[in-house]
């Protein structure tokens, strides 16, 4: 499962005017980068979205009007300073939480037309979700962890699928295992295997490896890599990781709620040199 992030040319990073007037490293329009094929449309589009939260000290503005497309069978990494409004961005995006204004669309599906109980149930046939926190419930063993998402949709696992997605994360032999049982990077590789078994449209990670040693992340984001080359789902995944963050084709730059710039196939390094540009 080891992989080494191959070198990659340095790409070319558009620039443009952020709203403070300064020049940082930019998004293409959207019908360059990012943008819809007229004949296929996008995995995940996000229109204008806004996020204002209400505290005793006055209005934050988490989003500040993102718009963009997430195509299909693509894998992007969002980045940017803490406060920048990724984790809020993912929130917005997989419907667990509402923007302000703007709209969410998945697979041609706007969130915003959806009750909770139509969107708890396309969350579950159509959204994956790993977070830093594994969430697998300790009472039940591996094998019954990863079927759970099926029996809640009321299907019936067929032990076939649940043994064939437990091996794609090299986990088959610890099926009878409880989650105490398990390593952290073993739980973790649990939570993706209970996200892929849905062939979910959209794969949403929040920090995967925060929690992980280097060769336990490698692993993680040799499963990520693997859901968008050899399954084709998209992958949307928040990082503050350089490294983790190559695996992807393109890195989503946010800054004070805004796309503040992207970058297609970076090295850890030009990520990095990225990230510090949007820092100063």
């Amino acid at each position: 499962m080891t992989r080494t992030v191959p070198p990659h040319p340095q790409p070319a990073i558009t620039q443009h005017a952020t709203a403070a007037g300064t020049h940082r490293p930019a998004a293409q329009p959207p019908g360059l980068q990012g943008g819809p094929h007229p004949h296929h449309p996008p995995a995940l589009l996000l229109d204008g979205i806004t996020k204002t939260y209400k505290s005793k000290a006055g209005a934050v503005e988490a989003l500040r009007g993102v718009t963009y497309h997430f195509q299909r069978s693509s894998y992007t990494a969002v980045m940017g300073p803490s406060g920048s409004g990724k984790s809020t961005l993912l929130q917005c995006a997989a419907g667990l939480d509402k923007p302000t204004t703007g709209a969410v669309v998945l697979n041609g599906i706007p969130l915003h037309g959806l009750n909770e109980v139509a969107l708890t149930k396309l969350r579950r046939e159509q959204m994956g979700f790993v977070f830093q926190a594994y969430n697998l419930l300790p009472s039940l063993t591996v094998y019954d962890n990863v079927a759970l998402p099926l029996r809640l949709t009321g299907k019936r696992p067929r032990r076939t699928d649940v043994h064939d997605v437990l091996q794609q994360v090299g986990l088959e032999d610890k099926a009878k295992r409880r989650p105490a049982e398990l390593s952290g990077g073993q739980q973790q590789r649990v939570a993706i295997a209970r996200a892929l078994i849905t062939q979910p449209a959209v794969f949403f990670a929040d920090e995967p490896t925060g929690a992980l040693d280097s060769t336990t992340s490698r692993q993680v984001l040799e499963l990520l890599r693997a859901a968008t080359d050899g399954s084709g789902q998209t992958v949307v995944m928040v990082t503050h990781d350089p490294v983790a963050a190559a695996y992807a084709d393109r890195v989503l730059f946010l800054s004070d709620g805004l796309v503040a710039g992207s970058l297609d196939r970076g090295t850890p390094q030009q990520i990095a040199a990225a990230m510090s540009d949007l820092e100063r």
